[in-house]
């Protein structure tokens, strides 16, 4: 028989007792909540099964209590999803910059491109080519009057006026196509969507998660109000290239630059009548830390007074065999053992559970001899 401990994550809860509690409290909508570490949680939000059946084979079991990061498990998933996610395009709707070809194609037209350029087997998508283009405000704000940029999967343009408002915002960009031009010397790759009557870009939204607490490491006597985000949940309005439209529910796919998404609710199955689209991890560390950001104030997060438990005081099963490295002089005054006598072995300074000798100490048993099973 061979006993392991449980795998603890950072800013989780494993408890199903205060799992229960968001759920009543109405902090998520359900145990199959992205936010939740159940199965049906993550994969919500993109996980795959191969992805955890690896996870736990590469982990293994261990007697030892871990204090796990999230960003291994999530790595090793996007691993596995790169090679077969589709690649589409989404921009974000706020403040979204029109742009102007002056010498684009005077109709346009829609051609098929590649769903993965290392991956022909994933199909096709239609890709909309006009005068009339969109991009990201992020984008446009670095435009610079005659620089030459990339059009992903289209070529190199030069940008021939930009129009800005009086704080800086970009309203309006025309560019000239230089079809010609090698797109491995440019240093702006931009992603865009085209306009026509016949194909519409789709709405969307995009969602993005923060872990339910801001503590790491959950102690005893924490009290889960103290300990939670205040915002869990980032919405960006967006709109994605058409093809997104007809994904079904569960389709992982990548938009460029941006990350990897499941669909999470087709339009029909959203209130808002939009393509919900959950932003999958990846495992970099600059997006698996908590966005949670601490002012320091006690009022943002008031302190929790930590008590000595009472003598006979309930707590964790292993609580008893732990003992402090910095007061040694406390466990010379501390009673002396009931279990002395029996000659057991003391537990170590600090453990996560009591260390036992040999059943039948050193002796070596006879084995039975010509036994059958």
């Amino acid at each position: 028989i061979m006993d392991f401990s449980r795998m603890n994550f950072v800013y989780t809860l494993l408890s199903k007792r205060k799992l229960q509690w968001f759920v009543d409290n109405g902090y998520v909508s359900g145990w199959d909540d992205a936010r939740f570490p159940t199965v049906r949680g993550i994969r919500r939000r993109g996980m795959t099964i191969e992805a955890l059946r690896q996870y736990v084979l590469m982990q293994g079991a261990s007697q030892k209590n871990m204090l796990l990061e999230w960003d291994k498990i999530w790595s090793l998933n996007k691993r596995i999803i790169d090679p077969v996610a589709p690649r589409h395009t989404g921009l974000l709707k706020k403040e979204l910059v029109p742009v102007t070809l002056v010498d684009g194609p005077e109709t346009p037209y829609v051609k098929e491109m590649l769903k993965h350029k290392k991956n022909p087997e994933l199909g096709t998508k239609h890709t909309v080519f006009s005068s009339q283009l969109f991009v990201d405000q992020a984008d446009a704000a670095e435009f610079v009057v005659g620089e030459e940029l990339t059009l992903m999967d289209w070529g190199n343009a030069i940008v021939k006026a930009v129009e800005r408002t009086s704080e800086g915002v970009v309203t309006d960009v025309q560019m000239r196509l230089h079809l010609e031009g090698d797109v491995k010397s440019t240093q702006k790759k931009i992603t865009w969507l085209g306009q026509s009557p016949d194909m519409h870009p789709v709405e969307a939204l995009l969602v993005d998660y923060d872990y339910l607490i801001t503590k790491k490491k959950i102690e005893e006597n924490d009290e889960l109000e103290d300990i939670l985000t205040p915002t869990t949940e980032y919405t960006d309005p967006a709109m994605v290239d058409a093809n997104v439209g007809r994904l079904p529910q569960g389709s992982i796919i990548q938009l460029e630059r941006r990350g990897y998404y499941i669909v999470d609710k087709v339009a029909s199955q959203s209130e808002l009548g939009l393509v919900t689209l959950v932003r999958i991890p990846d495992g970099k560390a600059t997006n698996m830390a908590s966005k949670h950001k601490d002012d320091g104030s006690a009022e943002a997060k008031p302190k929790v007074k930590k008590t000595a438990a009472a003598p006979g005081a309930k707590g964790s099963p292993w609580d008893k065999g732990n003992a402090s490295k910095t007061s040694s002089s406390k466990q010379q005054q501390q009673p002396k053992s009931a279990d002395e006598p029996l000659g057991l072995p003391h537990p170590k300074e600090v453990v996560d559970m009591y260390e036992t000798g040999r059943v039948y100490g050193d002796v070596d048993l006879d084995q039975p001899k010509d036994v059958t099973s």
